[in-house]
């Protein structure tokens, strides 16, 4: 059984009856002979197959048994022959067209299945009278070559929606191209030298630049990109592609680049890798982390966030790129994921140190999926590779025929061609291959592949599908090893080469294994497109299992996609996979979004658990697809998820059951607000969790920050430390200066700035060592309170930027805002108050966009602050109001923080009582919990108001203890 991409032919008489009632019967029986004859024959001088007669219908087939590049063409033009001949015996007809893929036996046999042939059918019995009616593939395939018009969109029945019909009116010149090119470079000359000025001043300035060439596939992108890079001198280059298919391959273009560089096979063993991958870099956090991206280390050693091996990949960059210019090629990255898009806009952006060239190469395509790529970069440049002019397209063509010796007229091909250089190159191959025979350039690229593949002798076929499961890239024993039927696979792989189908590949990834791929991917896809989904089926299941055989668990991500593709097609074919195909797939797409995880790839972990779950749903799996949603934030398939865990983890699996209790007190404090909850929830997981389990990091984490929005200082710290004790026994370092940063701000909170100091320090430390980015952010929030909370704003502001700065590095949005709140009340504390206004007005809008109520309610009460003291008090009313209704029921410093605002709106609308009552309970709030930086403020506001309304004494007994607060800081208040 193979898959063809076929057009089909129906035709039928029209009033069959009348013409039998009006004639003699022996006349009309040579009649209706002479059709037939007729039909058959035009049919067969086109090259297609009679495949069946029914009643006065004929029923024909163009590209099956045997496909060619024409066959749409051919069967329109065998229509109109037909039209012709039958309209000389005075017969009138009705004719449907129409292509698409047919499934059929893999024999000679001709009888076709398929959505084309009804649809032809059906486009024949709406045609009128005389007519030929094509479908739209067929008219895709045919434009340029067949003039037609749009003949409407008809409700035909089995189709739901209406179908663009069009009539033919005859034929034409013309065509339109597809493709890429391998061959001499020509017509590039502008396009080059563009690219050679980009990366001479790159290198001048030493700083990253990013240059995107666009272009449709076959255009010659690569060829141009390979070029640029051959004519470099003294500059190192490094290249990855990215995968069309696949869970779990984010940074496969980073890992190809990254274990290139550091002369890494992906079947060493990881202790090896890993120790190659630290010999080439400087920093032994940097090569961790790009281990971890190139799949060398594993899932426990530690998770990272994909800004985290952003600035990995930023480092290594910068390393390699001070020794030499760098440049990178990234292929194909309209196929790449979000994280890796991500990761060449943050080189691009953040590589300062050092000359990197960036240089992507994707199909317009990319736009649809990122329409800002490289937008707002001074250093980005962007370019569409255009079909070539007719002139160069003239020097390539008779370059390559002067080269095969071929008797081609240049014109035709150049009609046929239009400037696409792979096109014009497969084109020529295909008319060689026959010796230079006339018959009809293709008018597509894929039409043309699918004609040549047809045209290879059995074994050369048969190799080349079955290679095309495997991938662009492919190996001769896996092809061996899914070919044991065959006389000679070796045989048949050379004679590919020989005939330009695959090329070898400079680099295997797996030891002692040659490679080779698909001269381009296109080729790749049609042989695909030829096989029957019950023989993809076989053959992913098979060659996942010589992979796993050959390379262990160093390529699991591409493994775990073929038998997920093996379990697919056969839940297409038969309403689910075999169980025993279901649970190996199961488990190795678990185990892919491990290692996903382990680099907080979670979108893609989320993917690869979910399908794991969809083939076998074990608890533990949907604990894991539950985890990926927690660490992705996805609170309301977090909460549902979880629940289900938690419900059928009790007393069961007392871990898992610990752990899902932990993930909905996150539920609770971050989506409900609700601490008291949240408590419960996280006291009942760390009764479950056993000490020793690192699981209870997350819950002893979870506890501190509900007790510090319960205001309770002592059981913060108490919490803070348990979960510092188990991340030091973890060796989780990055956890470490988490929870130092937290325990500084806690003191700070309480103007202890002697234990704070060295915690600020520390923080910094571990943040270095364990190179977190995030880690790096967050102490540097640290730094920046300690300065802010004595005073010394110039510093302050320093360490806030620098914080914000890293945080919008790594796309940590949310801590990007919290550090434009600070930095905006740090401005309006100097006085500078329309900058702090755009800075808290900033911070709001964000808080409002990721839903972060805690930072939201501050980001209003600040705001509304702003404008009751500049008069502006009817949208400081609505904030200050807003705020109030924003703050969590439990969350004690911000309940005091808002009243205190409130108040301070009241007291500007004259509403004494009201605004002395609420500055009275904020500052009482703040005192009763020791948070004794909020209340140096609202100390200030309340004697403030007591003084402006002339009651010193009163007022007096706050400002002493304003001066008693102040001297623990030595500072102004901001």
């Amino acid at each position: 059984m193979e898959r063809k991409l076929a057009t089909v032919l129906f035709v039928d008489l029209v009033s069959s009856t009348n013409l039998v009632a009006a004639s003699d019967p022996e006349v009309v029986r040579r009649r209706v002979q002479r059709y037939f004859d007729d039909v058959a024959s035009c049919i067969m001088t086109h090259g297609g197959i009679v495949e069946k007669f029914a009643g006065d219908a004929v029923m024909a087939a163009f590209g099956v048994p045997l496909a060619h590049e024409d066959d749409a063409e051919r069967a329109v033009r065998a229509a109109i022959a037909i039209h012709d001949k039958v309209a000389e015996l005075g017969l009138e007809i009705r004719i449907g067209v129409e292509s698409g893929e047919v499934v059929a036996d893999a024999s000679d046999s001709t009888f076709a299945t398929g959505e084309a042939v009804n649809l032809a059918a059906r486009l024949q019995q709406a045609a009128p009278t005389g007519g030929i009616l094509i479908g739209p593939a067929a008219q895709r395939l045919t434009r340029g070559l067949i003039e037609a018009e749009e003949f409407g969109a008809l409700d035909l029945r089995g189709w739901n929606d209406p179908v663009t019909a069009y009539r033919v009116l005859g034929t034409c010149g013309g065509g339109r191209p597809l493709g890429n090119l391998t061959a001499r470079l020509v017509g590039r000359d502008e396009e080059l030298e563009l690219l050679e000025t980009t990366f001479s001043r790159t290198v001048r300035h030493g700083r990253a630049s990013l240059f995107t060439l666009y272009g449709e596939p076959g255009v010659g992108k690569s060829r141009l990109a390979r070029e640029f890079v051959a004519g470099l001198e003294g500059a190192t280059v490094l290249s990855g592609r990215s995968l069309p298919y696949g869970e779990g391959v984010t940074y496969w273009p980073l890992a190809e680049m990254v274990k290139a560089s550091a002369g890494i096979a992906d079947d060493d063993p990881s202790e090896e890798a890993r120790k190659k991958l630290r010999e080439s870099c400087e920093d032994e956090a940097v090569a961790d982390l790009l281990a971890l991206a190139a799949g060398v280390l594993e899932a426990v050693e530690g998770e990272r966030s994909p800004q985290e091996i952003s600035w990995a990949a930023r480092a290594w960059a910068e390393q390699l790129g001070q020794a030499q210019p760098l440049v990178l090629v990234f292929e194909d990255i309209h196929w790449a994921e979000e994280p890796l898009l991500d990761l060449i806009e943050h080189l691009a952006a953040w590589v300062k140190e050092a000359p990197l060239l960036l240089l992507c190469l994707a199909r317009p395509e990319l736009l649809d999926v990122r329409p800002t790529w490289g937008g707002g970069s001074v250093r980005s440049t962007a370019i569409e590779l255009e079909p070539l002019a007719p002139a160069d397209s003239a020097e390539l063509v008779e370059a390559l025929i002067a080269e095969r010796k071929l008797p081609i007229d240049v014109d035709a091909v150049l009609a046929k061609t239009e400037g696409n250089p792979l096109f014009v190159e497969e084109t020529i191959r295909a008319l060689a291959e026959q010796d230079g025979g006339a018959e009809r350039i293709p008018d597509t690229l894929q039409a043309l592949i699918a004609a040549r593949v047809d045209r290879l002798p059995a074994e050369q076929r048969v190799v080349l599908q079955r290679a095309s499961v495997i991938g662009r890239i492919f190996w001769p024993g896996a092809i061996e090893h899914l070919s044991a039927d065959l006389e000679s696979p070796a045989g048949a792989l050379e004679g590919l080469l020989l005939r330009d189908f695959v090329l070898p590949e400079s680099r295997s990834s797996i030891t002692g294994e040659s490679a080779f791929k698909f001269k381009h991917v296109l080729i790749r896809e049609v042989a695909y497109s030829g096989l029957s989904k019950a023989a993809r089926a076989e053959y992913h299941a098979r060659f996942a299992a010589w992979l796993s055989e050959r390379t262990g668990e160093e390529l699991l991500e591409i493994r775990a996609f073929h038998l997920d593709q093996a379990a697919r097609l056969h839940e297409e074919l038969d309403g689910k996979a075999p169980a025993e195909l279901a649970e190996q797939a199961a488990k190795a797409l678990a185990r892919a979004g491990d290692r996903a995880m382990s680099r907080e790839s979670f979108r893609t972990a989320r993917k690869l658990f979910l399908r794991a779950v969809e083939l076998g749903p074990t608890l533990g799996r949907r604990y894991s697809a539950a985890r990926a949603a927690w660490r992705l934030g996805d609170v309301v398939a977090l909460a549902i998820e979880m629940e289900h865990v938690r419900e059928a983890a009790a007393g069961v699996e007392p871990k898992l059951e610990g752990r899902a209790l932990t993930a909905l007190a996150d539920v609770a404090l971050i989506q409900d607000a609700d601490a008291a909850e949240a408590r419960d929830l996280v006291e009942r997981a760390l009764d479950v969790l056993q000490p020793g389990d690192p699981a209870r990091f997350d819950a002893l984490w979870t506890r501190s920050q509900v007790a510090a929005w319960l205001g309770d200082a002592g059981g913060f710290e108490r919490w803070a430390k348990e979960a510092l004790a188990v991340a030091r026994e973890s060796g989780r370092k990055d956890f470490e200066a988490m929870i130092v940063q937290s325990l500084s701000n806690s003191y700070l909170l309480r103007l202890e700035l002697e234990p704070a100091e060295p915690l600020v320090e520390r923080a910094l430390e571990l943040a270095h060592e364990s190179g977190s980015v995030v880690g790096r952010a967050a102490a540097h929030h640290a730094l920046a309170w300690l300065e802010h909370t004595r005073g010394r704003w110039p510093e302050a502001e320093t360490a806030y930027v620098a914080a914000r700065e890293l945080y919008a590095e790594i796309g940590l949005v949310g801590q990007e805002a919290s550090m434009t709140l600070h930095l905006g009340r740090l401005y309006v504390a100097q006085d500078e108050v329309e900058r702090g206004e755009k800075l808290l007005r900033e911070a709001l809008r964000t808080f409002k966009g990721v839903r972060d109520r805690a930072h939201l309610c501050e980001a209003q009460r600040s705001l509304a602050q702003l404008l009751a003291a500049q008069g502006r008090l009817e949208e400081a009313e609505r904030l200050a109001l807003e705020a109030r209704e924003t703050v969590g029921n439990e969350d004690k410093m911000s309940i005091s923080t808002t009243k205190l605002a409130l108040g301070q709106v009241r007291a500007a609308q004259h509403r004494d009582e009201e605004a002395e009552h609420l500055m009275r309970e904020a500052v009482d709030g703040l005192e009763a919990f020791q948070m004794y930086s909020p209340e140096r403020e609202a100390l200030r506001v309340l004697a403030g108001f007591l003084r402006d309304r002339g009651r010193e004494d009163e007022a007096a007994a706050y400002e002493e203890r304003l001066v008693e607060l102040l001297a623990r800081s030595a500072a102004p208040i901001a």
